[in-house]
């Protein structure tokens, strides 16, 4: 029974605090909106004026730099790629030259020259091993 009462009761003041919260934020937002809707001083709208330049221009700035970092991160995500690119190609073909080499391929045949030619460069600090 205990139980029941205790849980009303905190129902009760929960509502209650609710309420009470919900009133607060009403009064603070007229506030603000009653703030906000009256004209400044001469002098402060000035100011007001001046401080939203400085942010915009700061602003401006700031988009400015991030474009260049944008760019530049492209143009360098772009090497990267491309050298990737050559390494796989390398990897490639050593790869095919190891399994020409596997399969016993003729040697005197003009793809297999064209793959040893190719990664002799890549191959030959390799070839004492």
């Amino acid at each position: 029974m205990d139980d029941n009462k205790l849980a009303g009761e905190e129902s009760r003041r929960a509502v209650q605090h609710q309420s009470v919260k919900s009133q607060v934020e009403g009064d603070v937002n007229a506030e603000i909106a009653d703030r906000a809707s009256q004209d400044p001083p001469p002098g402060e709208k000035q100011r007001i004026e001046q401080v939203a330049g400085q942010f915009r221009a700061k602003a401006v700035d700031e988009v400015v730099d991030t474009e260049r970092e944008v760019g530049r991160s492209r143009s360098l995500a772009r090497v990267s790629q491309i050298i990737d690119y050559v390494f796989y190609l390398i990897y490639a073909l050593l790869a095919m030259r190891f399994l020409l080499a596997l399969l016993a391929a003729r040697s005197t045949a003009g793809f297999v020259q064209f793959i040893v030619a190719v990664t002799n460069p890549f191959y030959a600090p390799f070839r004492a091993l």
